[in-house]
C-alpha cells in the first residue's frame, strides 16, 4: 500500500457554488511532517480522525500568514471550504474573532460522526445536503455581486470600482469585510490574488502574471504570505506546502 499523501476534490453543484468552494479528502498523514498551511481565502471547516481514533471537528478562520502544520497524529481529515458569503448565511456568526485560528466544535456538529470519514462520495452528499437545508430563501444581491466581482479578477479589482458596481459604499464593504470576516477587503484581496499566482507558480512561471507593481512586489508579497520565495515555492520540497497541492487546478 502507497504511503504517498492521497488528495481527492469534488466541486459543489450548483445550488451550492455561492457558499461552497470545495469538498477535500487528505489521506495517509499519519508519517506526514514539515507541512506548511498557507493562506486560501477559504473558510474551512475540517473533519478530522487520529491514528488513536478520536474525532475532531473545527472550524478554520481565515489564514493571513504561513503556519506549520499540527504535529498530531492525523489519520486522515476530510474538509469543506467554504466562500465568506457562507459566514453570514449558512453558520450565521461573524468568524471575525478566530483569524489564524480556528474554533473547536461539537463532534456531532451537522450529525456528523467519525464514520462519515470511511467515504468519501457518502460524506460530501451527506455535508450537502445540510448545507442546502440551511440555504437561506434570499441573498443581498449586493453581497452575491461584490464577491461574484471579487472571484472574477482574483481580486485585482480596487475598492472604488467595486463600490461602483455593487452600489455600496467603500466603507459600507470594509465594514462588513472587518465584521464577519476580522480583516479589510484590501488584504483579503491580497491573499487571494495570492492563492491565483500559485496556479503559476506550480507551472513554473516564476515572474508576475497578476496585478503586481514588479518583480520585487511580487516576491515580496509570496514570500510573506508562503514564508518563501516563488523560487523555493514552486520546488515544493517534500511535498510540505499542502495547499499547494490542493489548489493547483481551478
Amino acid at each position: 500500500m502507497s504511503n504517498a499523501l492521497e488528495y481527492r476534490l469534488i466541486k459543489p453543484d450548483d445550488t451550492l457554488r455561492d457558499f461552497v468552494y470545495c469538498f477535500s479528502s487528505l489521506k495517509n498523514l499519519a508519517g506526514f511532517s514539515g507541512g506548511v498551511i498557507v493562506p486560501n481565502g477559504k473558510i474551512d471547516l475540517l473533519l478530522c480522525k487520529t491514528t488513536s481514533k478520536q474525532f475532531q471537528i473545527m472550524l478554520m478562520g481565515l489564514e493571513t500568514k504561513p503556519k506549520p502544520m499540527p504535529e498530531r497524529g492525523i489519520d486522515a481529515f476530510f474538509a469543506i471550504s467554504f466562500n465568506p458569503l457562507a459566514i453570514e448565511y449558512i453558520f450565521q456568526q461573524p468568524i471575525a474573532g478566530f483569524i489564524d485560528s480556528g474554533k473547536e466544535l461539537p463532534d456531532d456538529f451537522w450529525g456528523f460522526r467519525s464514520e462519515d470519514l470511511d467515504d468519501f462520495e457518502a460524506f460530501c452528499e451527506k455535508a450537502s445536503q445540510k448545507i442546502r437545508s440551511l440555504l437561506p430563501e434570499e441573498i443581498d444581491a449586493r453581497k452575491r455581486k461584490l464577491f461574484e466581482l471579487i472571484f472574477a479578477t482574483d481580486g485585482g479589482m480596487n475598492i472604488r470600482e467595486l463600490a461602483e458596481q455593487v452600489g455600496w459604499s467603500e466603507r459600507q464593504i470594509n465594514r462588513y469585510f472587518n465584521q464577519q470576516l476580522g480583516l479589510s477587503l484590501k488584504t483579503y484581496c491580497t491573499i487571494l490574488r495570492f492563492q491565483a499566482s500559485l496556479h503559476h507558480i506550480k507551472d513554473g512561471k516564476l515572474a508576475p502574471q497578476l496585478n503586481f507593481t514588479d518583480q520585487s512586489h511580487f516576491i515580496r508579497e509570496i514570500k510573506k504570505l508562503s514564508g518563501v520565495s516563488p523560487k523555493e515555492l514552486f520546488r515544493n520540497q517534500n511535498d510540505r506546502f499542502l495547499q499547494f497541492l490542493v489548489y493547483h487546478t481551478r
